[in-house]
């Protein structure tokens, strides 16, 4: 990218958060820019007539991408670095902080005021969620959260009769999350989109979509794991789940793969931008796209080597966030 200070870059992204103009900051895989020359008083680094498809505005990453850090380093640091980087949105994997030491979930939120960033969700364990929804919301409440969510599969098992036992309490658990203004989500990984094992004519995730209440259960597609259960139990295409649904996907994990027909799931997770998710179609077949917060995860991001930018988990946000703001439609 252009030599640009950190404070200077910041405040460009600030300013370029209202606008609709495309920032061409990185290199996205597989979408090249029109060959045309820019006019000649265009602004370097603006490609005009181009729609970002991930507004900087809600553009957010989930901690467990750099869960090494924050244990090692501590919230406030790492708020620090995301802040400089440009990230708007955190959602987190848990409120600790390793050897760092405790912290308050009122000095949490002072920490994100402090660096200008807001809290989104939370991946909470399954049976703390549904079954202590009240306590899991109080935390929430002091971090401002809009949405509380879980990491863990829907059901204990991939089974209709697994799932027919906890959606009345995913309905439930909702239901007081709304009453509190906020909304629970789950997060998928690949075996959701399978069959379920006592009745294979049924997709889980299609069941679950249908049984749980629209107004009270909501969905976080990760969108590689999404693709991942398109690889190993085929017969659906991701983005027609948000299409058919557009209310129920407030969140995307945004994580990248790179196609490796070595690997079961067909893909290695790697930084975003640098993989064969075609984002760049799913996010443009999206007539409302800006209207969800688009959160980077790179579980394997600590190991990462990032040519150009710090190795490891905080280098790896970095470049994926220069490649989620450059990404135009």
């Amino acid at each position: 990218m252009p030599a640009m200070s950190k404070a200077s870059r910041r405040s460009f992204l600030k300013a370029l958060a209202g606008t609709t103009v495309a920032v061409s900051t990185a290199t996205f895989a597989g979408s090249a820019l029109a060959a045309s020359a820019a006019p000649p008083t265009a602004v370097p680094g603006i490609v005009p007539g181009r729609t970002r498809l991930v507004p900087p505005s809600k553009i957010g990453i989930q901690m467990f991408t750099i869960r090494d850090k924050v244990n090692s380093l501590g919230f406030r640091a790492v708020f620090e670095e995301l802040s400089r980087i440009g990230y708007s949105e955190v959602e987190f994997a848990g409120y600790t902080q390793g050897s760092v030491g405790a912290i308050t979930l009122p000095q949490l939120r002072t920490l994100l005021d402090d660096f200008g960033l807001r809290a989104v969700g939370n991946h909470a364990d399954r049976t703390q969620l549904l079954t202590n929804t009240n306590a899991v919301l109080d935390g929430a409440e002091t971090l401002g959260m809009p949405y509380i969510g879980t990491g863990s599969s829907p059901a204990a098992q991939f089974t209709k009769a697994s799932y027919d036992t906890f959606i009345p309490q995913w309905n439930t658990a909702g239901a007081l999350a709304r009453s509190r203004g906020m909304k629970i989500y789950q997060h998928n990984h690949q075996n959701e989109f399978s069959f379920a094992s006592d009745a294979p004519e049924i997709r889980l995730y299609d069941y679950f979509l249908a049984n749980t209440d629209p107004e009270a259960v909501f969905l976080e597609m990760d969108v590689y794991w999404a693709y991942v259960g398109q690889y190993r139990f085929p017969g659906f295409e991701p983005v027609q789940y948000i299409l058919d649904n557009p209310t129920r996907f407030p969140l995307l994990h945004l994580k990248d793969g790179k196609s490796n027909a070595a690997n079961a799931n067909g893909y290695d997770i790697i930084e975003f931008g640098r993989g064969s998710i075609p984002y760049r179609e799913f996010l443009s077949a999206l007539p409302d796209r800006g209207a969800r917060v688009g959160l980077m995860e790179q579980d394997n991001a600590s190991a990462s080597n990032n040519p150009g930018y710090p190795a490891g988990s905080l280098g790896s946000a970095e470049v994926s966030f220069e490649n989620m703001i450059g990404l135009r439609g």
